[in-house]
């Protein structure tokens, strides 16, 4: 396909049919913009159902998108009680793939994007760049190359794809690769048997104090009250120590179940389930004579042997598709640069992160936006509802409606830990669960003193 002389008439282009790539087409069908959505998996919410298993901390009345609801309306589709929390499953059976449905032919599935670029123009040159397309290179599940043109493109990707390793220095420990069969970078589903199996009687290591690992330690620790659990146990391997804030905003928090979930975990260390190694940053893995696995710190201590590591660190971006592409990104967080200090982890929580649109996302490349949890970069603090109010303003401004771009629709629930998921079945779980994770201070030390604050 010839590349058009100019991007008029062009469709947007939005990768990834995630919760943020499908909000953002119903925005830009709301507003009557021509548009294509390019998605790798088989299915729309391909990575949410990765954690179906899981049970988000937001509410359904905060996940679904009001562009989205207003699209899915005549299509017969009953939203599900605005007070429940939905699984990872539940989210994509019963939202995401009805809205992706509702589309039609405009999203496309097996769709992978490996590249974006100005036609006929390399990130090094300047000369009449405005005026040209993207140009989006796919390939196509059955081999198929093909080129598509767009006005303007929405990375929606995430960064499920790109998990963050287990070494303190953002770098894979050595050993990390051939200890492969041993460690997993996901929260482990425990209704599958084969699974559970796997943790069942062991004592497996988990690095990273997030939500993701809250929601593990929570799991380990209801394995171990199983029947089949007896000898379960968790060692919870922390890069800082442990302090009335490491659980989040607990009681306070206004999303309820976002605070039981750190409860949960407080719980799990409370009851035993759990032991916490804090300051301790991770050099290295070695074998140990039966197989196990020893962690090495930086600092030269050395944990016990452990059968199972689970590494829930964080996520990264994927930037090497927009490799062609002038982004402007913070040198630390990879985040847009104007986005960048309003949601950094060292001073803000989800509650404290200002709403924010097509200003705050805009890059030196004209018409290009990274959204949802890509637009975040590292920083963990983001929210569905964040990412609906990101495309909002996105649309509105591609559809030439500035006032819409810039006026703020959205306030944000306060406190806690953000960007992970809850444990609840029942809406009222959060709220009958007992105890608090914000009195005085209380650090609990194996081996030397922890390390400054920050990081996982």
């Amino acid at each position: 396909m010839n590349a058009p002389a100019t991007p008029t008439g062009l469709p947007v282009v939005v990768i990834g049919a995630g919760p943020a790539g499908l909000a953002a087409a119903a925005h830009l069908e709301d507003r009557g913009l021509d548009f294509l959505v390019l998605e790798a998996g088989p299915h729309a919410g391909a990575a949410t159902r990765d954690w179906a298993h899981v049970r988000l901390f937001s509410r359904w009345g905060e996940v679904v998108d009001p562009a989205a609801e207003k699209l899915l309306a005549p299509t017969g589709w009953v939203k599900p009680d605005a007070a429940s929390y939905p699984t990872g499953g539940d989210w994509a059976e019963l939202y995401l793939q009805p809205l992706a449905d509702a589309l039609g032919d405009r999203v496309r599935f097996g769709a992978r994007v490996t590249g974006v670029s100005r036609s006929g123009r390399d990130r090094v040159v300047d000369a009449d760049r405005e005026a040209q397309p993207f140009v989006v290179h796919v390939e196509h599940a059955d081999g198929r190359e093909e080129r598509v043109f767009a006005r303007a493109v929405i990375d929606a990707s995430g960064t499920w794809s790109t998990p963050g390793p287990a070494g303190g220095s953002g770098l894979p420990a050595l050993g990390e690769k051939a200890a492969a069969d041993r460690i997993a970078y996901r929260v482990p589903d425990l209704r599958d048997p084969a699974v559970r199996a796997r943790y069942a009687g062991k004592r497996t290591a988990v690095i990273g104090s997030g939500a993701s690992a809250f929601t593990a330690l929570a799991y380990l620790a209801d394995l171990a009250e199983a029947d089949d659990g007896a000898g379960t146990k968790a060692l919870w391997v922390l890069r800082r120590g442990i302090s009335g804030s490491t659980f989040g905003g607990g009681e306070a928090d206004q999303l309820p179940a976002r605070g039981a979930l750190g409860l949960a975990a407080k719980a799990a260390v409370d009851n035993g389930y759990a032991e916490a190694a804090t300051g301790f940053r991770t050099d290295a893995f070695e074998r140990a004579e039966d197989g196990r696995l020893v962690l090495v710190g930086e600092d030269g201590r050395r944990l016990d042997p452990v059968d199972e590591v689970i590494v829930l660190t964080g996520f990264r971006p994927d930037l090497a598709f927009l490799d062609e592409l002038r982004l402007g990104l913070d040198d630390r967080l990879q985040a847009p640069l104007a986005l960048a200090p309003l949601i950094d982890p060292n001073q803000h929580s989800c509650g404290t992160v200002y709403p924010h649109g097509v200003n705050e996302l805009s890059h030196p490349e004209k018409d290009v936006y990274l959204v949802g949890m890509k637009s975040y970069g590292r920083a963990p603090t983001f929210l569905a509802l964040t990412g609906y109010e990101q495309v909002r303003s996105i649309a509105a401004h591609l559809a030439g409606d500035r006032e819409a771009a810039e006026r703020v629709e959205l306030t944000l629930p306060e406190t806690g830990v953000c960007g992970g998921a809850g444990l609840f079945d029942e809406p009222a779980a959060a709220e009958e669960t007992g105890g608090g994770c914000c009195a005085a201070p209380a650090t609990l030390t194996i081996g030397a003193a922890p390390a400054p604050s920050g990081g996982c």
